[in-house]
């Protein structure tokens, strides 16, 4: 035998060998891939994360190299930062930073041409990837490749891999191999991304969904004044010095406190500022603080989440959400319990807040409007009511004038109320005597407009024929009615009428059977009334 025929058979098997070697290591890295791909379908949107630092650690490690790193390209698509890096004991693994800042070139390379960009030694980077291999030496890589991530024709960021120990070289077929690798991870990305846009909408559409079944639920069962900004009538100085400075405030964002005795028509005042403002679109959210229990009055305000306690059974939507970009309407403010008036403080201050139960920051766009019978500064002084908050409120105050300080409206307000009423209940009332009107003009009204209109509902009531009657004082004979010391006959039939009110029900004042109920009063007009009256429990 020819001694150079055996030398030339020696290097064929060789060649075959390394070919064959080659040939498993690549059916080895198509399994594994084929594996990762597998992992990655209907992977829940929590797990992809740790599954695709997982699939980093499997390709570095098949490879033997040192660090594998996953760099995704921004939302304004200007920089590409990295997202995952894994990296063998002994070696950090890639901090997070922008890669076009230390690797121009390779960026502009992978990110254009959409090709692979491998050297095997930091002699084969060209000359003019210079500020590159300055960054490469001072890592101390030795060998990297860089694969572009791409779906469809987008480009969605990179895949490097590198060693600092020790060249690397792989075969061709892996390097082309190793681009089947990056679209599993690149589609691993886009499908997060995607899962994630498509929640965000999602609870997006939850949110106004529930938003707007809580508003309809409210429009039906709250929102439903019986008045607007024409229905305060009246033509007293009192009244039009009130409406003028509702004129004054309404264009403003300005938070508004309303002041007056209870049934002056605060809450009229409010729905004007709110109809002449330019928030009159969007809701007016009335929340009464006196009818709402202590437990739940921050719930009905700030809203909850499931969960959040006992009985919350799913989330629900806050009068502070209902009303953004509208009013809210804060009545009888002074009856807020002290602990929730610090976060009602930060809602005025900084416009946001947190369901109970919940971790989100809302913010909001809310117009503030609070009613009060209460002097609130001297509630403030006494450490009754937050002095912090009373500044806040007090921005724009406006009194309520009581209905005895204006008693010239009297008659205006009888004929709308008789109109009113005659209506509602299909009557025809065609005359209110004089005497009637004089009655009522030279009563004290300690329950203010809202007592002339409970009087003149039931006086509807019980006219049996055409004329006015008021059943309240037996007033039948208008001749008689000029007789009667009105202001004493008037206080005089109030206090029995409330006192024997009280003695049939026990003196209970709160409920449905109670006296506030029963005379058709709010528990705090009933004690006022009381209190003016001298009523005291024996």
């Amino acid at each position: 035998m020819h001694p150079c025929t055996g030398m030339v058979s020696s290097k064929k098997k060789s060649a075959y060998q390394k070919e064959k070697g080659n040939m498993k290591e690549t059916v080895r890295f198509e399994m594994m891939l084929l594996e990762l791909s597998v992992i990655f379908i209907n992977l829940p949107i929590s797990k992809i994360d740790k599954e695709i630092t997982n699939g980093l650690r499997r390709i570095t490690k098949f490879l033997k190299f040192d660090r594998g790193t996953l760099h995704q390209i921004s939302k304004s698509g200007q920089r590409t930062r990295t997202t995952h890096s894994w990296a063998i004991d002994g070696i950090d693994p890639a901090p997070e930073y922008a890669i076009e800042n230390y690797f121009p070139w390779i960026t502009d390379f992978i990110r254009n041409r959409q090709k692979i960009f491998q050297f095997n030694s930091l002699d084969e980077i060209p000359v003019k990837a210079k500020k590159d291999r300055e960054t490469l030496e001072q890592a101390g890589v030795k060998s990297h490749i860089t694969i572009p991530l791409v779906v469809g024709d987008t480009f969605v960021g990179a895949f490097t891999l590198a060693t600092v120990q020790s060249e690397r070289v792989i075969s061709d077929k892996i390097v082309q191999r190793m681009q089947l690798a990056s679209n599993i991870l690149a589609n691993a990305l886009i499908r997060k991304q995607s899962e994630i846009k498509l929640q965000k909408a999602f609870n997006e559409i939850k949110t106004l969904k529930d938003q707007l079944e809580a508003e309809q639920t409210y429009l039906r069962e709250e929102i439903k004044l019986e008045y607007n900004f024409d229905n305060i009538i009246g033509n007293s100085d009192a009244l039009k010095y009130v409406l003028a400075k509702v004129e004054q405030v309404a264009p403003t964002d300005t938070t508004v406190l309303v002041l007056g005795e209870t049934g002056t028509g605060k809450d009229l005042i409010a729905r004007s500022i709110h109809e002449a403002s330019g928030r009159k679109n969007k809701p007016l959210i009335k929340v009464d603080c006196t009818s709402l229990p202590a437990n739940l009055i921050e719930s009905e305000l700030f809203g909850h989440e499931k969960g959040a306690f006992t009985g919350a059974h799913a989330r629900k939507i806050g009068k502070f959400e209902l009303a953004n970009s509208g009013t809210i309407f804060l009545d009888e403010i002074g009856e807020m319990p002290l602990e929730l008036q610090s976060k009602l403080l930060r809602v005025l201050q900084e416009g946001n807040f947190e369901r109970i139960g919940g971790t989100k920051l809302i913010t909001i766009d809310v117009r503030i409007i609070a009613a009060t019978n209460r002097p609130l500064e001297e509630e403030a002084e006494k450490g009754r009511f937050r002095q912090d908050l009373w500044y806040r409120l007090n921005v724009f105050p406006i009194t309520a004038p009581p209905l005895r300080e204006r008693l010239e409206d009297v008659p205006v307000l009888v004929n709308w109320f008789v109109n009113k009423f005659s209506k509602k209940l299909g009557r025809k009332l065609e005359k209110i005597p004089d005497a009637v009107l004089e009655v009522l003009q030279n009563s004290s009204w300690p329950g203010n407009i809202r007592e002339l209109e409970n009087v003149i509902e039931r006086a509807v009531i019980n006219s049996p024929g055409s004329i006015l009657q008021l059943a309240d004082w037996n007033v039948v004979n208008p001749k008689i009615t000029k007789q009667l010391s009105v202001r004493k006959s008037l206080s005089d039939v109030q206090r029995q009428h409330i006192r024997q009110v009280l003695q049939d029900v026990n003196w209970k004042i709160e409920g449905q059977k109670g006296a506030a109920a029963i005379l058709d009063l709010k528990p705090s007009t009933l004690r006022d009334r009381m209190n003016k009256l001298g009523i005291k429990r024996p």
